[in-house]
């Protein structure tokens, strides 16, 4: 191969290698898990043997390489042998003094909208966050004021007035309490990052929601027991969990419903780090559940402070869960449907040097 194998295993895009006859020569690993085979397999014939392309490409593909010209196709759908088609953009563009060999790259469009969702909903959460701290603060301040001006009229009123008095005291009060929350959120620690297991946490949480918020929901659990462990905390992940627990009950309200806990594995999701390195984030936990939905105007903004879909709700939970899962490496997304929404949570996982150490610890 005539450019970095460094570069080309780190490609957060999954992309092949295309000798001149077709035939695949190298698949990075973000294509070995998007198209869900391994480089061995791929590698043992073309292209369009081992990639399932519901477009006529191949007389541009031939025309691409002949005048050595990057072609670009939108909106297609790309599957693998074990892989479900799915819509994607594709770029196919020739390798500079490589007799003939192309660069397939594969851009599937629903990672790239999770994505930018995702990374927008954080920058939104720490920006609108951080005036909020500084407003709760100076907030509570009067609000302790109003509140013992209250209980202090009340001394001297009647029954009927004593209501109104009641009322500036309880919803002083309220807004106290919203004030805390804030001011806990932002004051929230960073995680003490150790090896851990992801189902460990999850049946923590869904013990801890089927005798408290959760008691009228039936769980399900859809584990793959394979799973390496993550690197996080272990108290903040359960309170991830827990905050997704209790949206779902909260949803599906006095009737039930069902919550699915599901965990697996893909080699395709990759983050961008601030240092500009691509970082694999492949173990994937999806909460899922048969509710009402999301209200279709918050869902593209349910991760920013204060958007909530519940009279009298906070806001602050969704928000609670992008900061922690931001601070852990990973990312979250939701895509929900009447009767259908999933909360997806990809997470890096821990490395032998993680593992090592924290058994140097006992």
């Amino acid at each position: 191969m005539s450019f970095d194998q460094n570069l080309w295993t780190s490609l957060p895009t999954p992309a092949l290698l295309i000798a001149p006859d077709d035939q695949i020569v190298d698949a990075n690993p973000a294509a070995e898990g998007f198209l869900n085979s391994s480089t061995k397999v791929l590698t043992s014939g073309r292209l369009w043997e081992r990639v399932s392309i519901d477009a006529p490409l191949q007389e541009a593909f031939s025309r691409a390489r002949q005048d050595e010209t990057v072609l670009y196709v939108n909106h297609i759908n790309i599957g693998g042998r074990d892989r479900a088609p799915v819509s994607c953009n594709i770029q196919i563009a020739p390798l500079n003094g490589s007799n003939g060999q192309m660069i397939f790259l594969i851009s599937p469009r629903e990672l790239v909208t999770r994505i930018n969702k995702a990374g927008g909903a954080q920058a939104a959460a720490k920006s609108a966050i951080g005036m909020a701290e500084m407003l709760a603060h100076e907030i509570k301040n009067p609000l302790a004021g109003i509140t013992g001006a209250a209980q202090l009229l009340s001394m001297n009123l009647s029954n009927g007035d004593l209501e109104l008095t009641d009322l500036i005291v309880a919803e002083s009060r309220r807004i106290v309490k919203l004030l805390e929350q804030v001011e806990q959120f932002g004051n929230l620690r960073p995680p003490e990052k150790k090896p851990v297991n992801i189902h460990d946490v999850l049946d923590r949480a869904r013990k801890s929601a089927m005798v408290g918020f959760g008691a009228a929901m039936a769980f399900v659990e859809d584990y793959d027991p394979s799973l390496p462990p993550t690197l996080g905390d272990a108290d903040q992940l359960l309170q991830v969990f827990l905050n997704l627990l209790k949206n779902a009950s909260e949803a599906a309200g006095n009737k039930g419903g069902t919550i699915r806990l599901k965990t697996s594995y893909d080699m395709s999701l990759r983050l961008r780090r601030k240092d500009g390195k691509a970082a694999s984030v492949p173990l994937l936990v999806e909460i899922i559940d048969d509710g009402p939905g999301l209200p279709p105007e918050i869902e593209d903004n349910l991760f920013e402070p204060f958007i909530s879909g519940r009279e009298n709700g906070t806001g602050l939970g969704l928000a609670l869960v992008s900061k922690i899962i931001s601070e852990h490496g990973g990312w979250v997304t939701v895509d929900s449907v009447p009767g259908r929404t999933a909360f997806r949570i990809s997470l890096p996982i821990a490395t032998r040097k993680d593992l090592q150490s924290d058994m140097e610890t006992y």
